[in-house]
């Protein structure tokens, strides 16, 4: 029996709809925007979307407290269909994504320290201060794909105290799915329990202590949490 220099942490998972078997998170990668944030945008960009990671340790459950995290005055929320990948794989056929990689689907938030982001984007510097903080990727439980299938159509939304900041539907993902999984592959194998956050759609904004903030995607997520008191 291997022995370590201290107690290994548990594993990081998710809850799966419907079922007792969890979910063990691996990487998580996010992509940057991928949405249409104004008209006059092309609906099919050149060049594929830029994307960074967050800890596995950053992915908690989508409910309760939202803890709001220390070293910022700007605290944003970004919506996004969440991505599990169930079997990894190198240089991927975008073809082959969704029929033998996908496992499934949930609704998340890739929350960012909007100044940090900032002053990193100004210097030239990376972005891990700026999205890679505690409980910075709330999910919701994931859903297999042999049950919902692979969403093509449907809200994406998110609301603050009752008021709707966000909303777009899955349709308008300037790279859908499949081609975002591919891309990845080509830089990275990726591996079962990796995350795919999908980018966000118009109208991120901040949180303030005590705001109640909701969201959901199609039919795959809903989630309501409250922001907890400045660190």
């Amino acid at each position: 029996m291997t022995a370590f220099v201290f107690p290994a942490p548990a594993p990081v998972t998710l809850p799966v709809a419907g079922r007792a078997a969890l979910f063990p998170v691996g990487r998580v990668f996010c992509i940057g925007r991928n949405y249409r944030w104004s008209p006059d945008e092309p609906a099919r960009p050149v060049e594929m979307p830029a994307w960074f990671m967050k800890p596995a340790g950053a992915v908690v459950p989508a409910q309760g407290l939202l803890p709001y995290p220390p070293a910022t005055g700007d605290f944003c929320h970004e919506i996004e269909l969440v991505v599990a990948i169930g079997r990894g794989g190198f240089d991927i056929d975008p073809a082959e994504v969704e029929r033998h990689h996908v496992w499934g689907y949930a609704a998340g938030l890739d929350l960012t320290r909007r100044d940090l982001q900032q002053q990193a984007k100004r210097a030239g510097g990376p972005w891990e201060a700026a999205k890679a903080f505690d409980h910075s990727a709330p999910c919701t439980p994931l859903v297999p794909a042999a049950v919902c299938g692979h969403p093509r159509q449907g809200a994406v939304w998110l609301a603050v105290n009752g008021i709707e900041r966000q909303r777009a539907d899955l349709s308008g993902l300037l790279w859908p799915v499949a081609d975002l999984v591919a891309m990845l592959s080509r830089s990275v194998t990726l591996a079962p329990g990796d995350l795919v956050y999908t980018g966000t759609p118009a109208g991120v904004g901040p949180l303030q202590p005590g705001d109640v903030v909701s969201g959901g995607v199609a039919d795959i997520g809903r989630f309501s949490m409250t922001v907890g008191d400045r660190a």
